[in-house]
């Protein structure tokens, strides 16, 4: 049992503080109805550093983490200058189309390198449960730096998302705003999916969100409804994935899967009584 806790502690801390920034944000993607822009700019994050083994840097140094960075940017001014285009071309088609096109790519690149289908493996699953203490407390410094970011400007964060008209009216700078959203939440991408892989990002950032949308309608009801589903999916995952000698990152997805299945018809009968 002390083994279990002790092989488990780092990766359990990391899913946490993934969890606690991602619902956050996840509330904000979710209600934008940009489901799989977070797929879309870990792709595209994730292209930057396969560009930079081609220019001969290590996945994990610090020349491929600049390119991650300077890629995510660039997605992010994409997104922000093509959500008002007409709506004839709805801004989830944009996304899509980044997304193949980048994970093509991606594919193209590392189809040449050595070790490519490995280096393509640990961008999609990652090696959570390996983790270290030092790169989760590096991922939490970063986080809580975001976190600080949007609380001190939450209103116009959560104007733009929730009520565009609004901002207009107001004179809000949408694209500057927009802009500002994109990149930090982009930042958060290139640190999470290092250590987690872009599947299991993608499910921290929706799934708790959609599931707590089950019961709740409040931010800040849906926020702590889906810290609690994080924290419930990745223990359940990881205990899951040490006993039964189960990929991580798709023991703790498949969790996640499993807690909203649940979720649904219980919810539905909470609607249903309002």
């Amino acid at each position: 049992m002390a083994d279990l806790v002790q092989l488990l502690a780092a990766p359990f801390a990391a899913c946490l503080v993934i969890a606690g920034l991602h619902c956050y944000m996840g509330i904000h993607v979710v209600r934008r109805g940009v489901i799989f822009v977070d797929l879309a700019l870990a792709q595209v994050a994730a292209l930057g550093a396969t560009v930079g083994l081609v220019l001969g840097y290590e996945l994990e140094s610090m020349e491929s983490l600049l390119l991650s960075i300077v890629f995510t940017i660039l997605g992010a001014a994409l997104f922000t200058f093509t959500r008002n285009w007409d709506h004839k071309v709805p801004q989830e088609a944009v996304i899509g189309i980044v997304y193949a096109v980048s994970t093509a790519m991606a594919i193209l690149i590392l189809d040449r390198a050595v070790h490519g289908l490995e280096e393509l493996k640990a961008m999609l699953v990652g090696s959570i449960l390996f983790v270290s203490w030092s790169e989760v407390l590096k991922t939490a410094l970063l986080y809580l730096s975001l976190a600080a970011i949007h609380l001190t400007f939450h209103k116009k964060f959560e104007m733009i998302s929730f009520d565009l008209k609004r901002a207009r009216d107001e004179g809000v700078s949408v694209h500057f705003w927009d802009f500002f959203f994109y990149v930090t939440f982009g930042l958060m991408v290139v640190q999470s999916v290092k250590m987690a892989g872009i599947i299991l990002v993608f499910s921290f950032l929706i799934i708790p969100v959609v599931g707590a949308l089950l019961f709740a309608d409040s931010f800040k009801s849906v926020l702590i409804l889906g810290w609690v589903i994080g924290f419930f999916g990745s223990a359940l995952g990881l205990i899951a994935s040490a006993r039964l000698d189960l990929p991580t990152g798709a023991a703790v997805v498949s969790c996640f899967g499993l807690i909203l299945v649940a979720l649904v018809p219980v919810g539905r009968i909470v609607i249903s009584r309002r």
